[in-house]
């Protein structure tokens, strides 16, 4: 096996900006590339913190960031020709219990176009119609995934011989506060969270930001919420309608109505300074492509794995 190259899964949020600033500073290796994937309804602060950590980081240092996407989740959702990776949405069943829709949007929208442009940069075999295949044998890169010591759990080895995950914030021995302490250090303070402006794992802290400081991004996710309501567009045209109905918010109750004021155990938690996180607290640091929460073992709703149509070498 020969290592071609080292590239960083940039996510845009806390811990990625780190990895990235200390690849450009010198203390840890110099990145050959970093990919970021673009789910086309990341908040405007990501686009923004996204474009200056380019200008500002990775161009003086010599790096590349790859900007890749599957499409737009939002319009994809909405569109009743088009297929749709579904959204773990809160499920309130015609019975009146409480379920989730199975999570695909991870795999689609985030993992496989990462893996797409990793295989295009090994110099995989391009197709007219975008797929890329076989990467020549043997080469592979390094894979740097930003999972920090306080959720170390989601820690794991990739799953195709051409990337291997390497996790340098465990190797530092670093804590997403340790991460937010360095970046403050050097002036990167306010780095947003990376997720979908309507991603059903925001916690009610986080739903309060975008209704306070992004107010058009949160009337956004409102009708979004509403219109997903019975599902996506695509499955009601095929005669798949939802047995049930379908919420961002885990209260199963429209977003607008949502009790998102709600101080959670979480919040009270770090208002004093104690850092503990619950399981089955709402509050989450974002949506790491390869450090997805419904990715946790103990986690009840259901995960795809449908492996990606144009990976011929899974």
């Amino acid at each position: 096996m020969v290592k071609q190259a080292t590239i960083l899964s940039l996510g845009a949020g806390v811990q990625s900006t780190a990895l990235l600033l200390l690849s450009a500073e010198g203390r840890l290796p110099k990145l050959d590339a970093c990919i970021f994937s673009d789910t086309g309804w990341e908040p405007a602060a990501v686009y923004d913190h996204l474009n200056r950590i380019d200008e500002e980081i990775a161009k003086p240092a010599g790096i590349p960031i790859y900007r890749v996407s599957s499409g737009n989740i939002r319009n994809d959702a909405l569109d009743p020709a088009h297929r749709f990776a579904s959204m773990p949405l809160f499920i309130l069943n015609r019975n009146g219990s409480p379920g989730m829709a199975r999570r695909q949007c991870t795999s689609e929208y985030k993992i496989k176009p990462i893996k797409r442009q990793v295989r295009r940069l090994l110099g995989g075999e391009q197709f007219d119609d975008g797929r890329v295949g076989r990467v020549p044998k043997g080469a592979f890169v390094e894979q740097w995934i930003g999972i920090s010591t306080d959720e170390f759990h989601r820690a794991k080895d990739s799953d195709v011989s051409y990337a291997k995950h390497a996790f340098p914030l465990l190797d530092l021995g670093w804590s997403r506060a340790d991460c937010m302490s360095y970046l403050t250090n050097r002036g990167w303070g306010h780095t947003p969270k990376s997720a979908c402006v309507g991603c059903p794992f925001h916690g009610n802290r986080q739903w309060r930001d975008l209704r306070d400081n992004a107010p058009e991004e949160f009337a956004d996710a409102v009708a979004f919420d509403y219109a997903i309501r019975a599902g996506s567009a695509r499955a009601n045209a095929d005669g798949r309608p939802l047995l049930g109905t379908a919420y961002l918010h885990p209260s199963r109750l429209p977003l607008d109505q949502a009790p998102i004021n709600r101080i959670t155990r979480r919040e009270l938690l770090d208002s004093n300074g104690v850092l503990f996180e619950f399981e089955d607290d709402e509050e989450l640091a974002g949506c790491s492509p390869f450090a997805c929460r419904a990715d946790d073992a103990e986690t009840p709703w259901a995960v795809d794995k449908t492996p990606d149509l144009d990976e011929e070498e899974l």
